[in-house]
């Protein structure tokens, strides 16, 4: 692929080809092609590990962890506030190098770089204040000492639409801890995480503290590194059905899990809500990335005095987004990762529409280019609809009518899912009410976006264990160490 002029520096693909990152050294093998879904063209080729590199990085893991688990608190903190200063400086080229290899719009590229620097400059801060605790016991027998350790050497699973987000949700609190890592890349967006690791390398990340695979056979590796006894720690990011997968895996050597799976989020809209900000936060809890977000409103519970406004509102706004390659500026909605992912929306909206379903706009794929599909709105959707109950990942909203309290409650919790919700209404004291009453870990109150790095993130059911952000975040990469200390 010829690339112009913008493309250069980090949002080079070429920069980022050089091999896979272990110990602080390049090393290439074998050939994995990189896609631009906007046009299903190679960009590049990346390295594919095997066993033998897995097995190499789990060494060069071990090799570091002992000097930087004694890396003072501050002296850590440091590294990570020089990461969170690097990627800010080549936000651009990063934002570029995101819209390339995964389609996002340019607008939400920008704002993934912005988000994912942040967790780098807030374990920059959580790293000097790890938690103790000193207490007597009740019984005044003796004293209670609680310290935490770095868990140890950590395998990250990251997946492909937040490449560079998900892979700093994960890096910024372990390498706060005091553990080294071995970050595994969804192969579809693997670009970015080689240049996290290149900007990490200039912050002055030691080598080995942090490795980096890209491979064809993820199974295979995750299970091999996954039955190192080395290995402490495995965090993943990704589908219920891989989650459920790796935790089997990981019970044979009791491996600690973190794990951010599957959403099916309802978006709720009271009577008394606000209109223009329900369609604006609608805009925003579905389209950022176009919809290809686990948070992303999956399912619109609309009440019925409101329904009909709204369902024109959303329409008018989702007709008028410019569909094109996520690195034009003018783009609003980007492609899909590949096209299997245009191929399962399209099923689910044609079985919505077999129900009754009504498309007001969209509703086919664009057969011309890349893997596009059009921002999308039914209405009269059945709650039995399959779209209703998988995640659509993807710029299609469906609507359903509702008039009771109770009954959106019970539709809102009908998933195995429990990740995120959003609710609207002028009433607090409902919209805090409902939210007590729906199953999820997260929940927007008048506002679409919810995820910051100073918040935890993480779900309840089927979507996941585990909490990363907030100031809980760092705890899932420590062990709690209590010593009886005698008076």
């Amino acid at each position: 692929m010829n690339l112009d002029k913008k493309f250069s520096g980090y949002a080079n693909p070429a920069l980022h080809t050089q091999g896979l990152y272990i110990g602080g050294k390049w090393q290439a093998v074998g050939s994995i092609p990189v896609l631009d879904p906007s046009t299903g063209n190679t960009i590049a080729e990346v390295s594919d590990a095997g066993t033998s590199e897995a097995m190499r990085a789990v060494e060069a893991a071990e090799a570091a962890a002992a000097d930087w688990r004694r890396t003072p608190a501050r002296q850590r903190a440091e590294v990570l506030r020089r990461w969170f200063d690097l990627m800010t400086e080549r936000a651009e080229e990063l934002a570029l190098l995101i819209s390339l290899e995964n389609g996002k719009a340019l607008a939400d590229a920008r704002g993934e770089v912005a988000y994912a620097a942040e967790f780098f400059r807030w374990y920059a801060e959580e790293a000097t204040r790890i938690p103790g605790e000193f207490r007597a016991t009740p019984s005044g027998s003796h004293n209670i000492l609680v310290d935490h350790e770095p868990i140890g050497i950590s395998v990250l699973i990251t997946p492909w639409n937040f490449p560079a987000a998900m892979a700093t949700r994960k890096i910024a609190p372990a390498l706060a801890a005091g553990c080294t890592v071995i970050l595994k890349p969804a192969s579809e967006t693997p670009l970015t995480a080689y240049a996290m690791a290149r900007i990490g390398e200039e912050a002055g990340v030691p080598a080995g503290v942090v490795n980096v695979l890209t491979t064809s056979k993820p199974g295979q590796i995750t299970n091999t590194m996954l039955a190192d006894s080395r290995v402490r720690k495995l965090s993943f990011t990704g589908s219920t059905g891989v989650g459920r997968t790796l935790l089997a895996e990981a019970a044979k050597t009791v491996v600690s899990c973190s794990m951010e799976l599957g959403g099916n989020a309802p978006f709720i809209v009271f009577d008394d809500a606000n209109l223009e900000a329900a369609l604006e936060g609608a805009m925003v809890a579905k389209m950022r990335n176009a919809g290809e977000a686990c948070t992303a409103a999956n399912r619109f519970y609309v009440q019925s005095g409101i329904h009909d406004a709204f369902v024109a509102g959303l329409t008018e706004r989702m007709a008028k987004l410019k569909i094109g390659a996520g690195y034009d500026p003018e783009t609003q909605c980007g492609p899909m990762i590949t096209p299997g992912a245009v191929e399962k929306i399209d099923r689910l909206v044609s079985e919505a529409k077999a129900r009754g379903a009504r498309i007001t706009t969209g509703g086919k794929p664009v057969t011309e280019g890349g893997h596009f599909y059009p921002p999308t709105v039914l209405e009269n959707v059945s709650h039995k609809a399959d779209m209703c109950h998988a995640e659509i990942f993807g710029p299609v909203a469906p609507i359903i009518r509702f008039n009771h309290q109770k009954d959106v409650i019970s539709m809102a919790n009908d998933t195995e899912y429990g990740l995120a919700a959003y609710i609207y209404s002028e009433d607090l004291q409902r919209a805090l009410s409902v939210g007590r009453k729906i199953e999820t870990g997260m929940i927007g109150i008048n506002r679409g976006l919810m995820s910051d790095p100073a918040a935890p993130f993480g779900g309840v059911k089927q979507s996941g264990l585990g909490r990363e952000g907030g100031v809980t975040g760092i705890l899932e990469f420590m062990e709690a160490k209590y010593f009886a200390v005698e008076f």
